[in-house]
C-alpha cells in the first residue's frame, strides 16, 4: 500500500515527474531507475489494453531531454519494454513533440512513446510522458499507470533496443512544412534571414542546425545550443526573465530578424523581433492568431484564463475571431479546443499564455518548434515584402501594469477551503456592486474601472494565485488594496502577501 502511495506521489497532473538526483538539500530522489522501469513496464501493458494486441505485437519509443539523469532513466524504461516482449525504439536526444512524431512517422510507427522530461524544472528532477496516435495520456491514465506500476518488479532483458535517429526524421517534417508554407521547391527559402536561436542548453538546438542552416538561414549568434542537463546559462524557460533577457541581447547584438527560443524538450517557444520586442504570452498568442486568421475566418482561439483584456479586443476587434477563455494547464485548453472542433465550432489553436500552443493542423500537439515553423513561414513572406513579423501585431495593447501573488491555503482540505472562498469573494463583489466576468471556467474574475483581478485555484499546489494586471501606472496596487478588503477574514487563506 505504501509503495502504491508513493508511485501515485510522482503523478504531476497527465505527466510523471520527481527527483531522479541528489543535489538540492532536503530533496530525497524519489525517481530512481527502478521506478522508471516498473512504470515503463505498466504502460506496456497499458498499451496491450488499449490497442488490443499483444506486445511482441507493439513498438514502443524511447526518447530524452538533455537532463543529467537522462541516459540511465532511458536505459531502464529500454529494459522493461524489451523484456515485456514489446519492440523497442532507442531514441536518443529528442524533444517532446518528436516523440509523438514517432508514433505517425512512416519509418517509425510506434505504437507507444515515452519521453524523458521535467520540462524547465530544476536539474535534479526528471519525469515522463506518454503519448498514443490519440495524443498525451489524461490524468486518469497517468493514476491508472503508477497504480498498476506500483505492483511490479523491475525487469532486465538481454534483448537490445533498436537505435532510431528521430530527431533527424522530426527535423526533416520540419523542413518540408516550411517549404510548404512558403510555397517554393527553393532548397534554400530563409536565405536572406538571420535567425538567433537559444535551445538554454536543453533539446531545442537541433532546430538552428537541423532546420534553420540547411533552409539557408544564417543562424550566428545562437546560443546554447550544446545540451548540457546543468543549465548552466540560464533557466531553458521562455517565461524566465533572465532567459527572455539573454535572447534579446543576442538578437541585438548580432542584429538578427527573428530570435527564438525554447524550452528544454521544445514543447514551448517565444520569439523576439529585431528591435528585440518579446513576443510571448498576449503577444504570441496574437501574433498566431494572426497568423491563422486568413485560413480560418471566424474561429474560435482558446487560451487559458489569464490572458489580457487588450488580447480580447485584438482577437475579437481587430481579426474578427472569438476569444475562448478557459483553464490553465495546456492539457485543459487543447482538450477544450478539441472538444469545440469536434461540436462544430473551428478551434484552429489551443495557447497558453506559458507558449504552449497546439494547431489543429498539427494533431492538436503542443509544440514549440511547429509554432516556430509558422512564425518563419509568415516571416519569410513577410521579409520578401519587406515587412516584419512586428506588423501582424502592430495593433495589439498591453497592460500598462501586471502581478501574480501566489496566496497560501492553510485549511487541510485545500480545494474546499479555496472552493469556498471563491463562493464568498463572487458574494461580496456582488454586494459592493464590482463586476464580475461571464461565464469564467476558473476561478473568479472581477471587473474594476481601472483594470481586473482573478483569483483561483492552483492545478497542483494548496495555493490561490491572484492575477492583477491594470490599464494605467499604479492600478495594480490599487486594485490588490481591494482584493485585500474583500478576501480579508476569509477562513483558509493567508493574504498577508497583499498588504
Amino acid at each position: 500500500m505504501n509503495d502504491e502511495k508513493n508511485m501515485l506521489k510522482l503523478q504531476n497532473g497527465s505527466d510523471v515527474r520527481g527527483v531522479a538526483m541528489e543535489g538540492i538539500e532536503g530533496e530525497e530522489v524519489n525517481l530512481t531507475p527502478a521506478v522508471v522501469n516498473r512504470i515503463a513496464g505498466a504502460f506496456v501493458r497499458w498499451l496491450e489494453k488499449r490497442t488490443g494486441k499483444p506486445a511482441h505485437d507493439l513498438t514502443v519509443a524511447v526518447g530524452n531531454d538533455s537532463r543529467l539523469t537522462a541516459d540511465p532513466l532511458r536505459f531502464e524504461a529500454l529494459q522493461a519494454i524489451t523484456a515485456s516482449g514489446a519492440r523497442a525504439l532507442d531514441c536518443g536526444l529528442a524533444s517532446t513533440p518528436a516523440m509523438f512524431m514517432s508514433i505517425l512517422f512512416d519509418e517509425t510507427k510506434a505504437d507507444g512513446s515515452i519521453m524523458m522530461t521535467a520540462s524547465h524544472l530544476p536539474f535534479n528532477r526528471n519525469g515522463m510522458k506518454f503519448f498514443t496516435k490519440d495524443g498525451g495520456l489524461e490524468k486518469a491514465d497517468i493514476k491508472e499507470l503508477l497504480t498498476n506500476a506500483a505492483a511490479l518488479e523491475p525487469q532486465s532483458s538481454d534483448r537490445t533496443a533498436h537505435p532510431c535517429a528521430l530527431i533527424t526524421r522530426y527535423a526533416r517534417f520540419l523542413r518540408e512544412k516550411i517549404r510548404e508554407g512558403i510555397g517554393t521547391e527553393d532548397a534554400q527559402p530563409l536565405k536572406g534571414m538571420h535567425i538567433v536561436v537559444d535551445a538554454g542548453n536543453g533539446a531545442g538546438g537541433f532546430f538552428a542546425t537541423e532546420v534553420l542552416e540547411p533552409l539557408g538561414a544564417d543562424i550566428s549568434g545562437s546560443q546554447f545550443l550544446e545540451p548540457d542537463g546543468h543549465f548552466p546559462n540560464h533557466i531553458p524557460n521562455p517565461e524566465n526573465k533572465e532567459a527572455m533577457e539573454s535572447i534579446q541581447s543576442a538578437v541585438r547584438k548580432n542584429e538578427a530578424d527573428l530570435g527564438l527560443i525554447f524550452d528544454t524538450d521544445v514543447d514551448r517557444m517565444s520569439a523576439v523581433l529585431s528591435d528585440g520586442r518579446e513576443i510571448c504570452r498576449n503577444a504570441l498568442i496574437a501574433m498566431m492568431a494572426a497568423i491563422l486568421a486568413p485560413d480560418y475566418p471566424g474561429s474560435t482561439i482558446v487560451t487559458d484564463s489569464v490572458t489580457s483584456d487588450e488580447l480580447t479586443v485584438f482577437l475579437e476587434k481587430e481579426l474578427g475571431l472569438k476569444h475562448h477563455r478557459f483553464q490553465r494547464g495546456y492539457k485543459n485548453v487543447i482538450n477544450e479546443s478539441i472538444r469545440l472542433d469536434k461540436e462544430g465550432v473551428v478551434s484552429p489553436l489551443a495557447i497558453e499564455t506559458s507558449g504552449h500552443g497546439a494547431l489543429s493542423e498539427n494533431y492538436y500537439l503542443d509544440d514549440g518548434a511547429f509554432l516556430a515553423v509558422k512564425l518563419l513561414i509568415a516571416a519569410a513572406k513577410l521579409h520578401n515584402e519587406g515587412k516584419d513579423l512586428g506588423s501582424l501585431v502592430a495593433t495589439l495593447k498591453e497592460p500598462a501594469e501586471s502581478k501574480e501573488i501566489r496566496l497560501p491555503v492553510t485549511a487541510e482540505d485545500a480545494h474546499a477551503a479555496g472552493d469556498a472562498v471563491l463562493v464568498e469573494l463572487e458574494k461580496r463583489a456582488k454586494a459592493a456592486g464590482i463586476g464580475i466576468a461571464s461565464p469564467s471556467y476558473e476561478g473568479v474574475r472581477l471587473i474594476f474601472p481601472q483594470g481586473w483581478a482573478l483569483l483561483r485555484m492552483s492545478l497542483h499546489d494548496p495555493l490561490m494565485p491572484m492575477n492583477v494586471e491594470g490599464r494605467e501606472k499604479g492600478s495594480v496596487a490599487e486594485i490588490i488594496k481591494k482584493m485585500a478588503e474583500l478576501l480579508d477574514g476569509l477562513e483558509g487563506l493567508d493574504i498577508s502577501k497583499l498588504k
